[in-house]
C-alpha cells in the first residue's frame, strides 16, 4: 500500500488565529472599560450606547464567543486535520464557517449597544442572530465530521472526543435556550416563563462554560501539552475516565447558580450534589496534564509555551475546585450576588482559558509560517505581566466579594442592620475596583505585546498555507483477537458515529432528569390568585429595563434570608414569577434587589433617580439615564407584545391587544400627572414614564398594601 500525499490547510488555522487576537484585544478593552464605570461613573461616556448595562453583555459576548470561539476553531482545525492525516473535508464549509462566525460577532458588536437584548446571560443575542449561530454551527459539525470520515487514522485520539462532546452538546444547549416568540425583527419573548425560564438559563449557562470554555480546550490540552513538551500524555485510561464522567455529571450542575430562589428545592439538591462530584473529573484532567510534564521540568523553565500551559492548568484546577465549594449552600449564601464569583470566573477565563490560548498561539504561528519567534523575551514579558494581571485582577475582587457578603449580613447587638443602606457596601469596595481595572489593564497590556510579537512573527517569513503532508490510506478493518484492540473503548474509538450518540445520550439524561418534572407537573409551579399580568405600559416598561441591561447589575429575587427581608421585604414567591417572559433574577448585585421596590419610593423619587441617581443616592456609581426623559415611547409594538404572551398563555382578555394602548396611555396619564405635583414635567408618552409604571409594580402582587416594605 503506498503513501498518499495530501496539504493540511494552514490558512483557515492562521484566519481563525488572527482573529482571535484581534477580537481578544476588543473584548478585553469593553471589559476595562466596563471595570472602570464602576467606580467612575463618568466612563459610560454620557450616552446611552455604552452604560455598563449595555457594554456589560457585549464585554462577555465578545472575550466568551469572539476571543475564545475563533481560538476553539483555530485550535481544532490545526489540531483535527493532524491527528486524523487529512485536509479538512471541505475549503468551502471552512470559509463560511471562518466568515459566518465573524459577522455574527460583529451583528452582537451592533445589536447589543443598540439595546437588543433577550437578557438571558451568555444568550443575549436576539432571534435571528441565533437563528445565524444554528446555521454556522452546523456548518463547523458537517465540516468535523466529514474530516472523520475521511481520516488516514483509524483510532480517533482524545482531542477529538472532547470535540465531539463539545459539537453536540452546544448544539443541543443553544436549541433548547433559543425557544422565542419573535416580536419583531430584533425583539422576541422567551416561550419559559419565570422558574422555568431560569432552570432554562441556567442549564445553558453553566453548561456553555463546561461545553464551549472547558471540553474544547482540554481537548486542546490534550493534543497541544503533549507536543509542547515532546511527551506522550501521563495516562490514556484515567483519559477516559476523565471524559465520560465529565460529560455526564457537568450537565447537572446548573441548578447551582439558583440555591436558596423560588426554583424546587430537589432541584437544588441536585446541582449542588453533582457540583462537588464533579470535582474528580476536573481534576483528573488537570493531573493527568500536569504530570504529562513530569520529567520535563528543565524545559518548563526554558520554554514559555510551557510556562503558559502549567499556569493554564494551574488556573483550571483552582477554579474547578472553587466553583463546587462555591456551590454548597453555606458558602454559596454568602458568596452569590457578591465580586466573589466575578473573581471566580476570571480566575478561569484569564487564566485557564486566555494562558491556553497564549500557548498555543505562541506555538503555532511560528510552524505554520515555518519560522522562529520574532522575540521570546517579549513573549516572557507577556507571561509575566500577564500573571501578575491575573493576581491584581483576582485578589482584590475576593477581597470585595468577601466584604460584601459580611455587609449584607451583619446584624448589630440589637438585632438592627448594620449597613440598612445599600450603598454603603457599594463605596467600600471601590478601591477593590479600581485594583482590578489595573489588573486588568496589565492582562491587556500583555496581550498587545503579544500581538505585536505574533505580527512581526508573521511578517518576517510566508505563511505555508497548504503544508504538504503523508500517510498511509485507511485500510479496511482486519479484526484483531488481542486484548487491546478488544478493549470496549478502543472499538468505540473507531466509530464516529456511534461515539457521537452515545455522547449526545451521556448529556440528555441529567437535563431531562432536571427540566421535565417542572416542566410537566403543574404543581412545582404553584400558582397565586393575586399575581396578575402586567398592565400594557408595565410590559413596555419591562421591556425597556431589559433593553437598558438593568438586570446586569439588579436581583429580582428575593432570598429567604432575614438579612434580605429585613432590607428588602417578603422573600420570593415561584408563582409570582409565572408571567415574567423572561425571568429577571439576575447574578450580581452592584445595585440593590429590586423585586420588591413597587411602592416603596414615590413616582417623583424614580424619576429624580433615573436622571439623576446622585441625587437621591450620594455616592452612587449608577449612570444617569436623561435619554428615557426624551426618548418618546414605541406603542406600535404594544399589540403585538400582548398578542405573543397570549400565546405564551398570559392570560389577557380576548382582544385585549386592540385596546391594550388606550390603558396605556390612561396610566401614563396618571404617573405624570402625580409627576407634575411634585413640580417635574414630563409627557406621559416618554420612556421615563413607562419604566416608573415597571418599577412600582414590582413586587406589588403579593403586597396587602404599600406599607409593608421597609422605608430602610
Amino acid at each position: 500500500m503506498q503513501l498518499e500525499r495530501f496539504t493540511y490547510d494552514n490558512k483557515i488555522v492562521r484566519n481563525f488565529g488572527i482573529a482571535t487576537l484581534v477580537w481578544g484585544i476588543i473584548g478585553m478593552t469593553v471589559g476595562l472599560l466596563a471595570a472602570m464605570q464602576l467606580f467612575k461613573p463618568a466612563m459610560n461616556l454620557g450616552n446611552q450606547y455604552t452604560t455598563f448595562g449595555r457594554i456589560r453583555p457585549l464585554h462577555t459576548n465578545a472575550v466568551i464567543f469572539a476571543f475564545v470561539g475563533n481560538a476553539i476553531f483555530m485550535g481544532v482545525y490545526y489540531s483535527l486535520q493532524r491527528l486524523l492525516k487529512a485536509r479538512m473535508f471541505s475549503d468551502v464549509l471552512s470559509k463560511i464557517h471562518f466568515w459566518g462566525w465573524q459577522l455574527i460577532i460583529v451583528s452582537a458588536v451592533i445589536t447589543l449597544p443598540l439595546g437588543f437584548t433577550t437578557s438571558h446571560e451568555y444568550a443575549e443575542l436576539e432571534w435571528p442572530i441565533d437563528i445565524a449561530i444554528t446555521i454556522i454551527w452546523v456548518v463547523f459539525g458537517v465540516n468535523m465530521f466529514g474530516t472523520i470520515f475521511k481520516r488516514r487514522e483509524r483510532h480517533l485520539y482524545v482531542a477529538i472526543w472532547f470535540y465531539i462532546a463539545t459539537f453536540v452538546t452546544i448544539a443541543v444547549l443553544h436549541i433548547v435556550n433559543s425557544f422565542e416568540l419573535p416580536i419583531s425583527f430584533l425583539k422576541s419573548y422567551y416561550v419559559y416563563a419565570g422558574v422555568q425560564d431560569a432552570l432554562v438559563q441556567w442549564w445553558y449557562g453553566h453548561n456553555a462554560v463546561a461545553f464551549f470554555l472547558t471540553t474544547p480546550y482540554l481537548g486542546m490540552m490534550y493534543y497541544f501539552l503533549p507536543k509542547m513538551a515532546g511527551r506522550p500524555v501521563y495516562s490514556y485510561k484515567l483519559s477516559i475516565l476523565h471524559f465520560w464522567s465529565l460529560i455526564f455529571i457537568y450537565i447537572w450542575a446548573g441548578p447551582h447558580h439558583l440555591l436558596y430562589t423560588s426554583l424546587p428545592g430537589w432541584a437544588q439538591s441536585l446541582g449542588v450534589a453533582f457540583s462537588i462530584m464533579l470535582i474528580a473529573p476536573s481534576w483528573g484532567g488537570m493531573i493527568n496534564g500536569l504530570l504529562t510534564l513530569r520529567g520535563a521540568w528543565d524545559k518548563v523553565r526554558e520554554d514559555v509555551t510551557l510556562k503558559f500551559m502549567v499556569v493554564a492548568l494551574t488556573a483550571y484546577g483552582m477554579a474547578t475546585f472553587e466553583g463546587p465549594m462555591l456551590s454548597l449552600k453555606q458558602i454559596n449564601g454568602v458568596a452569590h450576588f457578591t465580586d466573589w464569583i466575578v473573581a471566580h470566573v476570571h480566575v478561569g477565563a484569564l487564566g485557564w482559558n486566555g494562558f491556553l490560548t497564549f500557548g498555543v498561539l505562541y506555538w503555532l504561528i511560528p510552524r505554520i509560517y515555518k519560522t522562529e519567534l520574532y522575540s521570546k523575551k517579549l513573549a516572557g514579558f507577556h507571561f509575566w505581566i500577564g500573571t501578575l494581571g491575573i493576581l491584581f485582577y483576582a485578589i482584590p475582587m475576593y477581597w470585595a466579594g468577601f466584604t460584601q457578603g459580611l455587609m449584607w449580613k451583619e446584624f448589630t447587638s440589637e438585632g438592627l442592620l448594620r449597613y440598612p443602606n445599600f450603598l454603603a457596601t457599594t463605596l467600600q469596595i471601590i478601591p477593590m475596583h479600581v485594583l482590578r481595572s489595573i489588573g486588568g489593564a496589565m492582562y491587556l497590556a500583555g496581550v498587545i505585546v503579544m500581538t505585536y510579537n505574533l505580527a512581526k512573527t508573521m511578517r518576517s517569513a510566508k505563511l505555508v498555507a497548504n503544508e504538504p503532508a503523508e500517510a498511509m490510506p485507511l485500510a479496511k478493518e482486519i479484526v484483531d483477537h488481542s486484548a487491546a484492540d478488544k478493549a470496549w473503548h478502543r472499538v468505540l474509538e473507531r466509530k464516529p458515529m456511534k461515539f457521537m450518540v452515545l455522547s449526545l445520550i451521556i448529556i440528555l439524561i441529567g437535563g431531562m432528569v432536571e427540566m421535565m418534572p417542572t416542566f410537566t407537573i403543574q404543581s412545582n409551579v404553584p400558582t397565586i390568585a393575586s399575581v396578575k399580568p402586567y398592565s400594557a405600559l408595565e410590559l413596555q416598561g419591562r421591556d425597556l429595563y431589559i433593553r437598558e441591561g438593568c438586570v446586569n447589575c439588579h436581583s429580582q429575587t428575593v432570598r429567604p434570608f432575614r438579612s434580605e427581608t429585613e432590607r428588602y421585604g417578603e422573600y420570593s414567591k415561584a408563582g409570582e414569577f409565572v408571567y415574567d417572559h423572561p425571568f429577571l433574577w439576575g447574578s450580581k448585585r452592584t445595585g440593590p434587589d429590586l423585586h420588591r421596590i413597587g411602592g416603596k419610593y414615590s413616582d417623583a423619587w424614580h424619576y429624580n433617580h433615573l436622571v439623576d441617581p446622585t441625587s437621591m443616592s450620594p455616592g452612587s456609581i449608577m449612570p444617569p439615564y436623561p435619554w428615557l426623559v426624551n426618548q418618546q415611547l414605541d406603542i406600535t409594538t404594544t399589540a403585538s407584545k400582548i398578542k405573543v404572551m397570549q400565546t405564551l398563555g398570559v392570560p389577557y382578555a380576548a382582544g385585549y391587544d386592540q385596546k391594550a394602548n388606550e390603558d396605556l396611555k390612561i396610566q401614563a396619564n396618571q404617573i405624570a400627572a402625580e409627576l407634575k405635583q411634585n413640580n417635574i414635567k414630563v409627557k406621559s408618552d416618554r420612556e421615563i414614564v413607562a419604566i416608573i409604571a415597571y418599577l412600582q409594580r414590582l413586587g406589588t402582587d403579593i403586597k396587602a398594601n404599600k406599607t409593608e416594605i421597609p422605608s430602610n
